[in-house]
């Protein structure tokens, strides 16, 4: 059962690293398919072993956090995401579920439509005008990015209608994909080039970095598009089929994926489908990484209802990534913060979804045995929506008898120390806490996005500064001068005062940040935050044994003695002294939401506000413990009303709800 919840751990840990790549820095490491290998695995455990699942798992969670500079939006209904399938009997066996859960009597039909490989938003509508847009987040809470949507040609920030049948609703989210042509993608690339720019990896991470610009401007330049999906919550909005929900976004002058949209009577004619979609994939101007596959009629879907981070009547069809044959043409080994030992092949580059490719993880010595993986080997490499592709399998009948087998090193190749493998555990690590490359490792992380987010302060930056003697751990960061910097090649004036100014800047991190930046194993940005909320302080954290630590909901033993063992370790604690020293003072963000006049009333806005957007009004109430509805009724405390308020004001008025205008809503959350 310990080796069961080191797994389950080290998947979290896994899972939780690739999310915040994938949706918040839109620069993935590993495939789609070997994503979802992982979180498959995870699920399988956790429903073998219900003891040792967690709230905090990445299983019952939707997407990633918001990414910074950006406010927040709080979805009135999650953004769930789709259980994956990956073969035909899995839809089969998915109808039979639906059949099983709603009765045999129940007539069931399905749509399926092509899966955009995309970023989901949300549009939202209130009388008919386009108010607020955002990206799904975690599910619960997404960023806005209103001001970008808009630069989107075919999204329309007005509704119309013909049909006295089909009047606008007075409140219409919208769910959709956001997405860039492969063509635009290609053009777009080829500009960057010569420009000397980063390439982007492949269309999603072009669409998902072009929608999350903070300078909307750049975000008008790059051309994207978008396909409707579905709806959240809607008010007055009657329809009896999921086609025709499609059918109505479409005549309001919002654009579906009609052509390609297929209503199946049979689980058969779904498979069919299904397939007739994957068939002709590369004939679609975008890309296409599925085919979701929805119950039709709406009253089912209600009926079937969700699961924790997906629907029951939805399901998306994975298909196969694509594959191409390579030579590995050495086999060497990176050796990570922790100290893991990861062997990485060197491959003969070859073209993958558009991308050239010249490495993939080979993740351990077992993975390269159970494969048979050798040096000058003739490999299947598969990529779905990565850079670093997998090696799926070895061609046998490609050998030549030249080929070498490889063994890991008995001896740490940075450092020398002799490598460790604990009893159970797959991976080996080097033991020794000061090897240059795990040193290196843990600077690059503390200065990374999600911990102290130093800009401008890279890899090969970081690896000049410890070369020359500059650094040696993170707290030198904070002791370097101009003349240290200017005394390195290709480091001129500018680039010496931005990166001061960086690191001055990062000096009061959020506790949070902070705690994942120094990088205790097992501890990601999630478990960072909640330790932050609960002890509010690095003292406290610091101080806290290890019972209290195993005690918090969503830490479990394994975190609880790394962090604990983390705080106990001399070195560490003089780090922490001289970050201090420093000047490092890391900033609670936790909430006192229960001593906030709003905690716990629940807020509607109606009308135009002039100071503040209502994504950033609506944040400000759940900042202080209230909640912001849609609606109004008996249990709505505040209508807050701006200029031009709807019909929500006159049934404030039948219901006795408390009017605010916008400077007593200002004053009552003492903004």
């Amino acid at each position: 059962m310990e080796k069961v919840r080191q797994e389950i751990d080290e998947l979290k840990e896994k899972i939780e690293y690739h999310n915040h790549r994938y949706y918040v820095l839109d620069d993935p490491e590993i495939p789609d398919a070997d994503y979802d290998r992982l979180f498959q695995r995870l699920l399988e455990l956790e429903t073998r072993h219900p003891e040792l699942g967690s709230s905090d798992s990445p299983t019952r969670k939707v997407g990633g956090e918001t990414k910074t500079g950006f406010s927040q939006v709080i979805h009135r209904s999650p953004m769930l995401s789709l259980e994956n399938c990956f073969d035909p009997q899995q839809i089969l066996d998915f109808d039979k579920r639906v059949r099983k859960f709603l009765g045999d009597d129940a007539q069931v039909h399905y749509t399926v439509e092509p899966k955009i490989d995309g970023l989901a938003v949300e549009l939202v509508y209130e009388e008919g005008r386009l108010s607020v847009a955002s990206t799904r987040g975690d599910g619960r809470v997404g960023e806005d990015v209103t001001r970008n949507i808009k630069t989107i040609l075919n999204v329309p920030l007005k509704l119309v209608t013909r049909k006295q049948s089909l009047p606008i609703p007075d409140l219409l989210e919208v769910r959709g994909e956001v997405y860039m042509d492969v063509a635009a993608f290609e053009k777009l690339n080829r500009s960057r080039a010569a420009r000397n720019e980063t390439l982007f990896a492949n269309p999603r991470n072009a669409a998902a970095g072009s929608l999350r610009q903070l300078d909307s401007r750049i975000t008008a330049r790059r051309p994207m598009d978008m396909f409707c999906y579905g709806v959240g919550n809607a008010e007055n909005l009657s329809f009896r089929t999921h086609w025709d929900v499609m059918m109505a976004l479409q005549h309001w002058g919002l654009r579906v994926n009609r052509p390609h949209i297929t209503i199946c009577n049979t689980p058969d004619e779904v498979v069919a489908g299904c397939r007739q979609i994957e068939e002709t994939r590369r004939q679609f101007p975008y890309e296409i990484d599925g085919a979701v596959i929805k119950v039709n009629r709406l009253d089912l879907q209600f009926r079937l209802g969700m699961k924790s981070r997906s629907p029951r009547w939805a399901m998306a069809y994975k298909f196969a990534p694509s594959q191409e044959m390579t030579t590995v043409l050495g086999i060497h080994v990176q050796v990570g913060r922790t100290g893991a030992l990861t062997p990485v092949a060197q491959l003969a580059p070859v073209e993958l979804g558009g991308v050239l490719v010249s490495r993939a993880t080979l993740h351990n010595q077992e993975e390269i045995d159970r494969k048979d993986i050798r040096e000058g080997d003739q490999v299947i490499v598969q990529r779905a929506g990565d850079v670093i592709p997998e090696v799926v399998k070895t061609v046998f009948s490609k050998r030549t008898g030249n080929e070498k087998k490889f063994v890991m090193p008995q001896a740490c190749p940075a450092c020398g120390t002799a490598i460790e493998k604990k009893p159970g555990e797959v991976v080996a690590r080097c033991p020794n806490v000061s090897c240059p490359a795990q040193i290196r490792g843990s600077i690059r992380h503390f200065v990374s996005k999600g911990g102290m987010n130093i800009d401008g302060l890279g890899e090969k930056l970081v690896f000049k500064l410890m070369d020359n003697g500059l650094v040696k751990d993170e707290s030198d960061l904070y002791e370097l001068t101009r003349t240290d910097l200017l005394s390195l090649d290709n480091i001129k004036e500018k680039s010496a005062a931005n990166l001061l100014g960086a690191i001055e800047k990062s000096k009061a991190p959020s506790l949070g940040r902070f705690i994942y930046a120094l990088g205790i194993r097992h501890v990601g940005e999630f478990t960072a935050a909640l330790l932050s909320e609960q002890f509010g302080s690095i003292d406290a954290l610091s101080n806290a044994s290890l019972e209290v630590l195993s005690a918090i909901d969503g830490v479990g033993p394994q975190i609880a003695e790394s962090v604990f063992n983390y705080f106990a370790d001399p070195q560490n604690r003089a780090l922490l002294e001289r970050l201090f020293k420093a000047g490092v003072i890391p900033v609670s963000t936790r909430l006192k939401q229960a001593d906030t006049p709003v905690a716990g009333k629940a807020f509607v806005l109606t009308g135009t506000l002039s100071s503040v957007r209502r994504s950033e009004a609506k944040e400000m109430i759940t900042q202080k413990g209230g909640k912001a509805g849609s609606s109004v009724s008996r249990n709505t405390d505040y209508l807050v009303a701006g200029d031009e308020p709807g019909s929500k004001l006159r049934k404030a008025r039948e219901l006795g709800v408390t009017i605010l205008n916008e400077k007593q809503f200002l004053d009552l959350l003492g903004a």
